[in-house]
């Protein structure tokens, strides 16, 4: 399993700084759980734009692994589609593990009257949607592995910056309420995606185009509405790559708070995507759909429902009674008792019970997990490349869910599916009870 480091990764004890932190005090001595200074156009605004920016990047995961590249490879080579599908997104997903911290870590150190975010925010987006581009026109599988593989690389590359912008902006009292705003836009983008994707099952290319499109001009608008300190006159730390190497290590003996709370993460999420991100095949060959793209929109708005009334109560109400625990536990059992439902009763029916419960505590996880991670970052000085290695446990799983779905179904078939989705779940929220730096 990859993880993070010793040294990196360790939880720093509740600090109160005794004076309002600056721009360039903030990098030089916070950690996680100081609060950073205020947003220059107030944190009101930058809580609304953080919808539209995870927006445009979740459009992108939910539509393509999912959706349009099955599709894409089931035209290409009808007879070999799970064979291929599984080492497209394999090699894919090996890019993603090592694309956020390296982002994150060129982030760190990145000095521009605009900030250390910004330029990688649109250079990643840039980037992705010309491969994206690129994506749409591959007519082997050789350029299919090499298109998805760059927009794996650079969507990171945006993605990671952009989850700094919690540590690097938000205060600690409103992380729950800008986690759950932040799981709005993912989780809208992710299921949203699923369903105009499907709209594109017959013209993937200018798909394609339009979700490229949609995330250039969401993140510029992100960075234009909300801009960030100048970062000219911050020292950079000396970069060592053995200390950097060593940041896909974690001791669980020395630092059990940060280990476990990774393993829950990634435990949830590959229990969870290894199931609804192999929907497309679900629906076709388990459940006997003939044409997906007449379900998939109904899907999508019934995992939406459950995810927004989840993540909209969850996140607030955690802020509230200052407890995080409860929720991440809960959300576990939600999405892993969800999953019996259609693997006792493999009916179109049962499978929407099971896409709005597993949503809604999908959702629950999203909106309180990300605020307790941000809480656990040791310096401000390497915010982004922290939160790259600890985005593997949410990245990873969503990249590699078709390939490990599929190395299932071709051994025991569709209903080897379930069971493994249900165990990961399940020990995903027992993994959080050790914790004891978060009630």
């Amino acid at each position: 399993m990859t993880t993070p480091s010793d040294s990196a990764l360790a939880p720093e004890p509740e600090a109160i700084s005794s004076a309002p932190m600056t721009e360039n005090t903030f990098v030089a001595t916070a950690a996680g759980n100081d609060d950073p200074p205020a947003p220059i156009r107030g944190l009101r605004r930058l809580l609304w734009w953080i919808i539209p920016a995870n927006l445009g990047i979740f459009l992108i995961w939910g539509a393509v692994p999912g959706i349009l590249l099955p599709a894409q490879v089931t035209e290409f080579d009808s007879a070999n589609k799970y064979v291929n599908l599984l080492i497209i997104t394999t090699i894919g997903s090996f890019a993603s593990i090592l694309a956020q911290p390296i982002a994150g870590q060129i982030s760190d150190r990145t000095r521009s009257r605009f900030g250390r975010r910004a330029p990688w925010i649109i250079i990643g987006s840039l980037a992705g949607g010309l491969a994206l581009t690129g994506l749409a026109f591959a007519d082997s599988l050789v350029g299919l592995v090499i298109a998805w593989t760059l927009v794996q690389i650079c969507y990171n590359f945006a993605q990671g910056p952009l989850s700094a912008v919690m540590p690097d902006r938000v205060p600690l009292a409103r992380r729950g309420t800008f986690a759950a705003l932040s799981g709005i836009g993912l989780m809208v983008g992710a299921l949203g995606g699923s369903i105009v994707g499907s709209m594109f099952l017959h013209s993937i290319a200018a798909g394609y185009v339009i979700f490229a499109v949609i995330s250039l001009v969401t993140l510029t608008l992100f960075v234009i509405f909300n801009p960030d300190y100048s970062s000219r006159e911050i020292v950079p730390e000396p970069f060592r790559l053995v200390d950097f190497l060593r940041t896909f290590w974690v001791n669980p003996v020395k630092h059990p708070d940060f280990f476990w709370a990774f393993t829950g993460r990634l435990l949830l999420y590959t229990g969870y995507f290894a199931v609804t991100g192999y929907q497309f095949f679900i629906l076709t060959d388990y459940l006997g759909i003939e044409d997906p793209a007449t379900v998939i929109p109904i899907l999508g708005v019934l995992s939406l429902v459950g995810i927004l009334i989840s993540t909209i109560i969850s996140g607030p109400l955690s802020d509230r009674i200052g407890r995080r625990k409860p929720f991440i536990f809960g959300s576990s059992v939600f999405v892993g008792l969800a999953m019996i439902i259609p693997m006792v009763s493999p009916t179109i029916e049962a499978w929407m019970l099971m896409t709005f419960i597993s949503g809604f505590g999908f959702g629950m996880f999203q909106a309180v997990d990300t605020a307790l991670m941000s809480q656990v970052l040791p310096s401000a000085k390497s915010f982004a490349k922290d939160l790259g290695v600890v985005n593997i446990a949410a990245t990873l799983p969503q990249t590699l869910a078709p390939a490990v779905a599929g190395g299932i179904v071709l051994s025991v078939g569709f209903i080897g599916l379930f069971p493994v989705g249900i165990v990961l779940s399940i020990l995903g929220a027992f993994a959080v009870w050790p914790i004891k730096a978060s009630r």
